[in-house]
């Protein structure tokens, strides 16, 4: 419950709303927010959670006339506009204490917030070769909202899950899409498996070096890969957290991972599959945020294109930069390697979890066989808090 109010003034001239709760803190409110934000009919769209107020009608000088209290749980104000605008009269408007309190702009609420982000960094969990890697029973999460919730705010924090029994036949990942919401369609088709003439380095027998797939201009945030039939030597899956290895590369050599954070990589995929097509995109292999901080790594070497749009005198001290990420990849002390057994699924964060397997003997019938499918960091976090709601209305 949110503490009730206490006071309310106009401060600066009526260009911001101070409100004191009665638990003693205190927020602050730009009069240009909160009337760009009025929840009355005539600015919001209730049935959509949407604003209707036109922005061309907005005053970014407004300021609040009149600010008062109507009672403990709202807040009453007349906001003046200017003549000039479509809004010629007085406009008053009416705010929850919850709704205010939620939207506080204060830095210990802005940092609260935050942490609800699935890219948010606040809350991730590290790991490496020590990896506990969380299991969940496949039927559980399917049917109980507890356990969805727990597996995807798991998946949050730790960015891959392992469900356990699932059936062992195709198909299993469309329901498990339906669960969440829909799946990404991407080019691929796809079924994990040995190919002849095959078009992905993942369709042969020999080890898959760590990657992330689909390096283009919108890869898709997470990836589901369903083990149907395992071989029985070799082909063990191996995983790296992303991350936690680029922040090592850069306490390490900073220089390297500046050179991997701001060169353009042209990555190339071309080929026949769900339908035919042909990819080109230029992504940087680590992409930072304002305080150059990891959040997306992007690493396929198999296709990095033979094209590298670089200064000829740039390409050694790159290469440099790439060897030194990959042998921190590929370290005992980084990488976490298991069997996937059949009716396992795993799920991981395709733009932070690298993955790939091991070798396995190439035989003439079919030895080893995961489906895979992917879906959108949206839904996904969609589907965490609709279900979080639930799980609250039914308490």
């Amino acid at each position: 419950m949110s503490p009730g109010i206490q006071k309310v003034e106009a401060l600066d001239k009526g260009h911001f709303v101070c409100v004191e709760w009665e638990d003693g803190s205190e927020s602050s409110y730009p009069c240009i927010w909160l009337r760009d934000k009025c929840q009355c009919p005539l600015c919001f769209l209730p049935s959509a959670g949407a604003c209707r107020l036109l922005f061309e009608g907005l005053d970014v000088n407004i300021v609040g006339k009149q600010v008062a209290l109507a009672d403990r749980k709202k807040v009453f104000e007349a906001n003046h506009h200017s003549p000039c605008y479509l809004y010629s009269d007085e406009h008053k408007s009416v705010y929850e204490a919850e709704w205010l309190k939620k939207r506080c702009f204060s830095e210990e609420a802005r940092a609260l917030r935050s942490c609800f982000s699935i890219s948010s960094l606040s809350e991730c969990q590290y790991w490496g070769s020590d990896l506990q890697l969380p299991k969940i029973p496949f039927e559980e999460i399917m049917y109980n909202d507890e356990d969805a919730y727990k597996w995807l705010c798991t998946l949050k924090k730790v960015r891959i899950v392992l469900l356990t029994g699932a059936a062992t036949r195709q198909g299993e990942l469309i329901g498990l899409g339906h669960r969440i919401g829909f799946l990404h369609l991407t080019f691929c088709g796809w079924s994990l498996q040995k190919k002849a003439d095959a078009n992905n380095v993942a369709y042969t027998t020999g080890r898959l070096c760590f990657h992330t797939d689909y390096p283009v201009q919108h890869p898709p945030g997470v990836q589901l890969l369903h083990c149907i039939k395992q071989t029985a030597a070799g082909g063990e899956s191996e995983v790296v957290d992303g991350f936690h290895v680029s922040n090592k590369l850069k306490k390490q050599n900073p220089k390297a991972y500046q050179i991997l954070s701001s060169t353009a990589v042209v990555y190339t995929d071309v080929g026949m599959d769900y339908c035919d097509f042909a990819v080109h995109c230029k992504q940087r292999i680590i992409d930072m945020d304002s305080r150059g901080q990891a959040i997306h790594i992007n690493y396929n070497n198999a296709t990095r294109d033979t094209v590298f749009d670089i200064p000829a005198e740039k390409v050694k001290p790159f290469y440099a930069a790439l060897k030194e990420l990959n042998d921190l990849l590929n370290s005992a002390e980084h990488k976490f390697t298991y069997k996937l057994k059949p009716g396992d699924i795993v799920i991981f964060d395709n733009w932070r979890v690298l993955h790939g397997h091991q070798s396995y003997p190439s035989r003439s019938e079919v030895t080893r066989l995961l489906e895979g499918a992917y879906a959108d960091r949206d839904v996904v976090m969609s589907r965490l808090w609709l279900v979080k709601k639930r799980i609250l209305n039914r308490d």
